[in-house]
């Protein structure tokens, strides 16, 4: 979209103050998800659960100018308002003038199930084919459509959007914005049912949305949405598809063979390989074929396409439980159709035992008993060993199943139970109705017992950030480095708090990392350091930004940025090389860059380095070499694209000694962690991590006996020996055995003694007082400290902590 402010009031009869010759190109209704302030405005929305104008203020100080609001606030000033009289209306309007304004082909898919994957598979198969613009993931509501249908612009020749609705006459809103050319109705399940009065009633709010559309495509297996179908919209061009050879698309041949797919396709034959046999992927297969055919795609092309399919990532999830346990959590809805969708993956695993935790299936308000037996058949051929059922109506039924199963009130009650607990070697899976809040037995199975923690002070990480900034200018933006997992800590609990006090930015090293950072619902930017080929889609899906450092790496990324069809200028990091050749452009290369960048999409976010010795005193002159070359070839490179990005290069060590050089932005990692080089400013740090575990056992050893593996070490008197949990699986490098590194005991230092093995080691109590079993025993932190433990193990402080194994337990506190 792009109007001016005007354009808008005009369209919408609403009312403004301020300037109206604005432009306004995006609208934001999610103050903690704003990545650009420029032609943008955010939009309060309204609801019966929340006001968004609580929010105003949050997005003002993002930089926010143009505010849509139903009030209008005078205290902040300098501010456009367009002031509505209903905010979900408003954009709504909007949206219908942009949708019909726009003049493009269009798809809308509306059903119960498998919206978001149809949508993503055919924008997979045609974005290459003409310029596709489609809804970001499952936006399809009352808020969702419209916000979609704002990425339409003059050069996208087809649309394909999802809608879903929850509520009768939801629908009818819904068609006056969006009416689709095609419309693809995808399989009608239970979800919602308990809101409309019957089956009949939700098929017939559904397909109100193809009202004005020319050719709909349907799952023709259910036989109410095939009567209904052809009773109202008879005279449209209708195809079907589905297992049944009454559709005009079906499969021909048996599905358990092991050979292609052949699909009947009124009266041709269309065959390719399919590896994922389950009814839901085949039937989504055959609507996709159904519409790519629609759309003229040619059989082969069509073939190629669909082998050359990604998978859509779904909200289910396996994890690694508690005594060799598989935790499959499904715990974001449950209905008849996602439980089948869940069973699919159970069989997935082969483990020999598998167990079940299942809730009330909510919203039926009817037809109870028809229901539970169909869920108990389908559970009954699964074979679990136990069956736990969490509600008061699924435990009505109980003795339709046949394992051995148990019924509880809540899922507090299932918790204290310790039944689950107790399963060992098994698949679990959990799948639950949000209401019951399962996710709680994840939390629970998850958790590792073990004596050995890594424990993280937050308020240290946060003391140690603050006094760095005291070294900066107040404007001085922060990255905060998360890579590694922070540096082994815990990248989502590190970047949660990091968040919560407005860091500016994240850095992660691979795609994987900011990926896992989004899921988990971190909103701020996060640049990715070392973006590698295979990731340039993932970065773009998850609102990554990548660090850009040569021109191959630009092109292929820009391709990326193209086929996803994003329509806004992509922000990315520009790396400089200026001495620690590592990556980067070299000067010679800048002009060659700027004129690329003016052609494309892509917006240069920052530019910057990295130092590579500025730890190191007696490399000073080096180090300036190297803030000289950034100066100069950053300087060039913001004179020849004409608008000046951020710029960054010091690095922890840098904020400490080369502050003059500070520019824009500053990057922290170790120094936040509370190491530096400087004694001086190492005093002014709070230490964050320490590692500790307790003494197992405490043994009198006799004169010339040896310790541990190997004999490598003998004593030379009766020594006080000490078994302690922890070895170099957990991280402890076999190098620091026989005497060369030391842990803490009651503050004195305690020698390991013999060979580290996996997961435990010996250490002389000789000189402890009062020692005894279950003491502490610190690994490091004050004694011995973290960079004394480095020292111990010939290395850096940086590769200790990225060593921790990840069956370490980390433990988060706040003093």
């Amino acid at each position: 979209m792009n109007y001016t402010v005007k354009q808008i009031v005009d369209i919408t009869n609403s009312a403004m103050i301020g300037d109206d010759s604005l432009i306004i190109k995006n609208i934001a209704f999610d103050s903690r998800i704003i990545y650009s302030t420029k032609h943008t405005a955010f939009i309060a929305v309204n609801t019966h659960k929340n006001s968004g104008e609580k929010f105003i203020e949050s997005a003002i100080n993002r930089g926010i100018n143009i505010v849509i609001s139903e009030h209008h606030f005078p205290q902040f000033e300098n501010i456009t308002w367009i002031i509505v009289e209903n905010s979900i209306s408003f954009l709504q309007k909007l949206a219908k003038y942009h949708f019909e304004q726009s003049h493009l082909r269009s798809i809308g898919i509306t059903g119960s199930n498998g919206k978001t994957i149809l949508k993503e598979w055919i924008y997979q198969c045609i974005w290459n084919e003409l310029p596709t613009v489609k809804s970001p993931k499952s936006f399809n509501s009352q808020i969702g459509l419209p916000l979609s249908i704002f990425q339409i612009n003059n050069s996208h020749k087809l649309g394909i959007f999802e809608v879903g609705i929850s509520q009768p006459h939801e629908m009818e809103k819904l068609e006056n914005i969006f009416h689709p050319q095609i419309g693809l109705l995808t399989h009608i399940g239970t979800a919602h049912i308990a809101n409309f009065s019957s089956e009949e009633e939700l098929i017939n709010e559904k397909i109100k949305l193809f009202k004005n559309s020319e050719v709909i495509i349907y799952n023709g297996d259910n036989l109410l949405v095939d009567e209904i179908i052809k009773k109202l919209y008879g005279s449209k061009k209708l195809i079907s598809y589905g297992f049944k050879k009454e559709n005009q698309v079906f499969i021909k041949n048996n599905i358990s063979k092991n050979e292609d797919i052949i699909v009947q396709y009124f009266d041709e034959e269309i065959s390719f390989p399919v590896y994922q046999r389950d009814e839901v992927t085949l039937t989504n297969a055959l609507a996709l074929v159904t519409v790519l055919k629609e759309l003229q795609i040619d059989n082969k092309k069509i073939i190629d396409k669909i082998n050359s399919l990604k998978a859509v990532e779904m909200r289910l999830e396996a994890i690694e439980g508690i005594k060799n346990n598989i935790i499959i959590n499904d715990s974001f809805n449950l209905d008849l159709d996602s439980l089948k969708t869940a069973l699919q993956f159970l069989n997935e695993y082969n483990k020999p035992g598998k167990s079940l935790v299942l809730t009330d299936i909510m919203g039926v308000n009817s037809n109870s008993q028809e229901l539970y037996e169909e869920v108990s058949e389908l559970v009954n051929e699964q074979k679990f060993d136990t069956v736990f059922l969490i509600g008061d109506t699924i435990s009505k039924f109980s003795d339709l199943f046949k394992s051995k199963t148990f019924t509880f009130i809540n899922t507090q009650e299932l918790i204290e139970s310790k039944y689950l607990t107790e399963i060992e070697n098994q698949i679990i899976l959990l799948k639950g109705a949000r209401k019951f809040e399962i996710e709680k037995l994840k939390e629970i199975l998850e958790l590792r017992k073990h004596d050995t923690v890594l424990e993280i002070n937050l308020n240290a990480i946060l003391h140690n950030i603050n006094y760095h900034k005291s070294l900066l200018k107040p404007t001085t933006k922060m990255m905060a480095m998360v890579k590694a997992n922070a540096y082994g800590l815990g990248s989502y609990e590190i970047s949660e708090f990091l968040q919560h006090h407005h860091i500016d930015y994240l850095g992660v090293a691979f795609a994987d990392e900011g990926v896992e950072l989004r899921k988990k619902g971190i909103t701020t930017p996060i640049v990715v350091m070392n973006p590698e080929q295979h990731s340039y889609d993932t970065i773009i899906e998850y609102n990554l930004e990548p660090e850009i450092y040569s021109l191959r790496v630009l092109e292929l990324f820009y391709d990326s940025v193209q086929k996803i069809g994003n329509d806004k200028k992509y922000p990315i990091h520009i790396k400089l090389e200026t001495g620690m050749h590592r990556l980067g452009f070299k000067r010679n290369e800048l002009d060659q860059l700027s004129e690329i960048l003016q052609d494309k999409k892509l917006k240069v976010k920052s530019i910057f380095s990295h130092l590579s010795s500025s730890d190191i005193p007696q490399e000073k002159e080096f180090t300036l070499n190297q803030l000289k070359t950034f100066e100069s070839n950053s300087t060039h490179l913001i004179e020849r694209l004409g608008y000046k990005p951020i710029r960054h290069i010091l690095n922890s060590s840098g904020i400490t000694e080369y502050t003059d050089y500070q520019y824009n932005m500053v990057r922290i990692g170790i120094g936040m962690l509370g190491e530096s080089p400087n004694n001086q400013i190492q005093k002014q740090l709070h230490s964050v991590v320490t590692f500790k575990t307790v003494i197992s056992q405490i043994s009198m050893v006799e004169n010339g006996e040896s310790i541990g593996y190997s004999r490598k070490f003998k004593t030379d008197h009766i020594t006080k020996v000490a078994t302690i949990p922890v070895g170099y699986a957990d991280g402890i490098p076999r190098l620091i055995g026989n005497q060369v590194g030391n842990v803490g005991v009651n503050k004195i230092l305690a020698p390991i003694i013999g060979n580290i093995c996996m997961d435990m080691m010996m250490i002389n109590v000789d000189n402890i007082p009062y020692v005894k079993e279950g003491n502490v025993v610190t690994i490091f932190n004050a004694k011995p400290s973290l960079k004394e433990f480095a020292q111990y193990c010939n290395t850096i402080t940086y590769e200790v902590l990225t060593s921790i194994s990840p069956r370490v337990k980390r433990i988060y506190i706040k003093d």
